[in-house]
């Protein structure tokens, strides 16, 4: 099954209640955090719904295997280290599999934040503003397999 990341593209001040609650739901809090949720119709419809201020696509293992590598975050903090992951007996190159063959899923890393922080993207976002559709040449809504270029340039 394919996974889905979603970023936080626009701030969600002065956005109605029910589309800030659902922005909450999915652990998108501030700009340029990314969330990677399971490709299920309730959640796509939670993506539709805030589509005017996220952008998002399906990821491939090797984005997802860097994401955890370099934005990977445990409570404190604290980056998610080799000797943390050997402690708990958890291989990240075979988790990232189990992962997209649906045998684990990030709740199995204890103490992991479930959302990651990015930076803004190398080189800005796409020229055709940020408060434009990426079908129509901007930034926000559904991208396809491009999400894994624009998170790769925000690590």
């Amino acid at each position: 099954m394919t996974k889905l990341a979603a970023i936080l593209v626009r701030s969600n001040f002065g956005i109605s209640k029910d589309k800030k609650y659902t922005l909450n739901l999915l652990r998108l809090f501030n700009k340029n955090y990314c969330v990677v949720l399971d490709n299920q119709p309730r959640y796509i419809g939670m993506l539709t719904k805030i589509k005017d201020y996220i952008t998002w696509g399906e990821i491939t293992e090797e984005t997802l295997l860097l994401l955890l590598k370099k934005r990977g975050r445990l409570a404190g903090n604290k980056s998610l280290t080799d000797d943390y992951l050997k402690t708990k007996n958890i291989n990240l190159d075979n988790f990232t599999k189990e992962l997209f063959s649906n045998k684990s899923s990030l709740k199995d890393i204890p103490g992991l934040k479930l959302f990651f922080r990015l930076k803004p993207p190398t080189k800005g976002f796409e020229r055709g503003g940020i408060k434009t559709p990426f079908s129509m040449g901007g930034v926000l809504g559904y991208r396809r397999d491009k999400i894994n270029d624009l998170i790769q340039r925000m690590l």
